[in-house]
């Protein structure tokens, strides 16, 4: 009974920006419990080198290389993948970017590639995703958060602002598509060794201050992402709709 209630066999998971760090963790943990995976990156060389990895792994997977802040491209790919390789049945929206500079001199075009990547992003995928999840009755959204979808921090203001509307936006979908047996969940990483946190990393004082601040006294490693994102794309999770689940080894908890 347990392992059914986990297994994605048969299914199929479109994750976007999966071609390296968060993305490419949560594909390969999806492709673990069976299903297959769409690899997304606007990169067609990056999409192939993944697709490739999660293929000697074991997994059934497809490439597709769109820029998920494109509307019209968004619609041609889904259209696409639902046409030449299945029904989506699960859908992350990974992609995101970050960019810092203290707030009152942000550039105004720097802060709108912010909300294209981390937040239009989100709407245009799975805008165009659950149209076709909702005549089949059934779907599992996963739209991956931040810590700054609840706590602001200096130089990252638009990157706040966007996982915050991420994470309204994910209950709005939880609200508006409950009833056609659609799921929209996020999940909250902490502070995880990716790519895009290298910066950070590599700051004596930032590191030193991430260990103290945070109960576990570590930074998170992306495989630790895979269970919560097997549990929110599988039947575990029916009954559990527009939550945030944050995985950041107690950051919020401490004061």
């Amino acid at each position: 009974m347990a392992q059914t209630m986990f297994d994605l066999t048969g299914r199929l998971a479109l994750v976007t920006g999966s071609s390296r760090g968060i993305g490419y963790a949560v594909a390969e943990g999806l492709a673990a419990a069976g299903a297959g995976i769409v690899v997304n990156s606007r990169n067609p060389d990056d999409v192939e080198a993944a697709r490739a990895r999660l293929s000697d792994g074991g997994a059934k997977t497809y490439g597709r290389s769109f820029d998920v802040t494109d509307r019209h491209a968004v619609e041609a790919a889904v259209a696409a993948i639902e046409n030449d390789v299945g029904p989506i049945d699960i859908l992350c929206n990974n992609a995101g970017i970050q960019r810092r500079a203290p707030l009152v001199d942000f550039a105004a075009d720097t802060w709108r590639e912010i909300m294209a990547a981390n937040l239009d992003s989100v709407f245009y995928v799975s805008q165009s995703v659950a149209r076709r999840m909702i005549p089949r009755g059934r779907g599992k959204i996963i739209n991956i958060c931040s810590l700054g979808s609840e706590r602001a921090r200096e130089t990252i203001a638009p990157y706040t602002a966007s996982k915050g509307a991420v994470k309204m936006l994910t209950k709005s979908m939880c609200v508006e598509w409950a009833k056609f047996g659609i799921q929209a969940n996020g999940i909250g990483p902490g502070y995880f060794k990716t790519e895009l946190n290298l910066p950070l990393q590599s700051n004596p004082q930032f590191d030193a201050w991430v260990r103290e601040r945070t109960p576990a006294g570590r930074w998170g490693d992306v495989d630790e992402l895979k269970g919560v994102a097997v549990f929110l794309a599988s039947p575990a999770s029916d009954f559990v709709n527009g939550q945030v689940i944050y995985v950041d080894g107690g950051f919020l908890s401490r004061m």
